[in-house]
């Protein structure tokens, strides 16, 4: 279990003798791309730093009690890492929050962490911080101009010669034992929960993700990064990337995600399966509009995606028929994501197997993995080696990382890249770390001895009134893979049997009753759609198909159909798009007892 005693910072002057790259990090400013060499990041970051030191900020002891607490909220940016950089270099302690968080729970964690300060990335951001009652933030600095609110480099321009050395000295102190970030976790229950972890912790997911998924060290290969930076996965993975000297340039949006693909042709990036399944949905709404041939060889093409077995020949013919389907019709499918693409790794929530085959099939190569942030968080990933990948498995653990199954099935992990522990709650994390394992929460599976398989999380496990454990995660991602089903959650604890509620894919609707000589007025809303008869009966023959693959029990007996997608603004997804069950069973209350009427 070696890997390098750095320090995460240590990345800028590992940058320098190795790479020094011209562009480091990159974002879109004023429609242009404005790049960041390393020697110019490192300039930056060490007046950042020196900036801190004289506003009081401090390392103190170099414990996650003693040190001081810097927040930041921000979509991802340059900034954002120099923020994250600076604060470490004086053995300060980052504590991320995501955009979306809401009012009450972005007041839980400014208190509980103590903030001293908060960088955040615009004024609506501003006007959200300053909306809650935080006791111990003594300022607030923006990375845009906001008026009437100091800029971020007011912070650089306080520095000194004696403050810049003085950094120099702080930074060799710092043990890689430090705690280097405190990241609250949402979850989809309960209060927030800060899960501590040092920069071992970090350093040794990067370095045993390095081993076991090959990131060679490629000056001139770049990656889009729009995944929320507040997430230890995109934490982790940039810095996977600055220590392999692969570019960074940072999408605009969410919503330009596909522009800037074409813009920058990355050869990879990481994602969720949620915006997995919206680009798959963009792609197959834009076969539904061919016409003749087009539309023939397009769903032939999709067709041959479905039965894509990456773990077995096809045989010649099928080979054949797949080359050409890859020059004739996937070809554009790469060149929406910029042509250039290499990897794709997704994690945060089970991808479906479906979508996996149709896009390997399509030469775009989809990597599934898996891990929780008390484990910095990594603990799986399928593999670029020939026979690396399982699909409908999170792949094997990372080298160096041990993991057994309990007598339940809950997956436990053992290696340094397990977090110190929550903060300021021993008894939760007793919970949770037993004998130097930690306990996931998930229930998982061996497939040939070798590859993980989640199967489902321990505490959405449910048992019916008949006494029968039910698992809904696997019915769920099931039905999933009807391009009619948009969202599902299943119901049924103490209940005779098992329901659901169902957000359907409103454009896929359309589309049926279009093809099927029914289609709907324009302006139809989606309160009426869902009432039509054939649109009901349409979902319930996707149910009755996606039934026969799981035991009586199991099955989906009734369904209520929901006219507007759950979203992390309406409060039932979480801001890396897992669904809030807690939440969405407690707002939908009406809806699952109209199933059991």
């Amino acid at each position: 279990m070696e890997y390098p005693e750095y320090r995460l910072f240590d990345t800028v002057n590992y940058q320098l003798e190795h790479f020094n790259k011209t562009d480091m990090l990159s974002a879109k400013i004023d429609g242009a791309w404005r790049s960041y060499s390393t020697k110019e990041v490192s300039e930056i970051v060490n007046k950042f730093s020196a900036g801190l030191l004289e506003l009081a900020v401090s390392g103190n002891d170099f414990t996650a009690e003693g040190s001081d607490k810097i927040a930041i909220i921000s979509q991802n940016r340059p900034e954002w890492v120099f923020t994250d950089l600076a604060v470490q270099q004086i053995g300060a302690i980052l504590v991320p929050i995501y955009p979306t968080t809401n009012p009450i729970e972005l007041e839980f964690i400014l208190n509980e962490s103590e903030a001293k300060y908060i960088f955040v990335s615009n004024e609506d951001l501003l006007e959200k911080v300053k909306s809650v009652n935080a006791k111990f933030l003594k300022g607030f600095y923006s990375f845009d101009q906001v008026e009437g609110t100091d800029h971020y480099s007011k912070v650089l321009d306080l520095a000194t010669p004696e403050l810049l050395a003085k950094v120099e000295e702080i930074k060799k102190q710092i043990p890689n034992t430090h705690t280097e970030t405190i990241i609250y976790t949402s979850g989809t229950t309960g209060t927030p929960k800060g899960v501590m972890l040092s920069h071992a912790n970090i350093v040794s997911n990067v370095f045993f993700s390095k081993l076991s998924f090959p990131f060679p060290d490629q000056p001139h290969t770049k990656v889009l990064s729009f995944l929320p930076l507040n997430h230890i996965f995109e934490k982790m993975v940039t810095y996977i990337y600055l220590f392999s000297g692969i570019g960074i340039y940072y999408a605009e949006s969410l919503e330009t995600i596909g522009d800037n693909l074409k813009e920058v042709k990355p050869n990879g990036f990481t994602t969720v399966p949620r915006l997995l399944e919206k680009v798959y949905e963009k792609i197959m709404s834009k076969g539904e509009e061919l016409k003749g041939i087009k539309r023939a060889l397009f769903f032939w093409a999709v067709g041959l995606g479905r039965k894509y077995d990456n773990r077995k020949d096809g045989g010649f013919l099928y080979n054949t028929q797949l080359k050409l389907a890859r020059k004739l019709i996937f070809s554009k499918w790469k060149e929406a994501l910029g042509g250039n693409i290499e990897f794709i790794v997704t994690g945060g929530a089970a991808a479906s197997e479906k979508l996996l085959r149709i896009f390997n099939a399509a030469g775009i190569p989809v990597y599934e993995g898996y891990g929780p942030t008390e484990h910095s968080p990594v603990i799986s990933v399928n593999r670029k080696q020939a026979g690396g990948t399982f699909f409908g498995t999170v792949g094997p653990p990372l080298d160096s990382v041990e993991v057994k199954l309990a007598e339940d099935g809950e997956i436990l992990a053992k290696s340094p890249s397990m977090m110190q522990g929550y903060y300021k709650r021993p008894d939760l994390t007793a919970e949770v770390v037993k004998d130097g394992w930690l306990y996931t929460g998930d229930i998982g599976i061996w497939v040939e001895d070798k590859f993980l398989k989640i199967t489902d999380r321990k505490k959405e496990l449910f048992k019916t009134s008949g006494g029968k454990y039910v698992a809904p995660q696997p019915i769920e991602n099931k039905m999933k893979e009807s391009r009619y089903v948009e969202q599902i959650i299943v119901v049924g604890n103490d209940r005779k049997f098992v329901g659901a509620l169902i957000v359907p894919s409103f454009k896929g609707l359309k589309v049926y009753l279009k093809e099927n000589n029914d289609a709907p007025p324009e302006n139809i809303s989606n309160e009426e759609l869902i009432k039509l008869p054939r649109v009901v009966k349409l979902i319930g023959s996707v149910v009755d198909h996606y039934n026969t693959y799981f035991n009586q029990v199991e099955q989906v007996k009734k369904f209520r159909l929901l006219p507007n997608e759950w979203t992390v603004d309406g409060g039932e997804m979480t801001p890396k798009l897992s669904l809030k069950r807690k939440v969405i069973l407690n707002k939908f209350q009406n809806e699952i007892e109209e199933i059991y009427s």
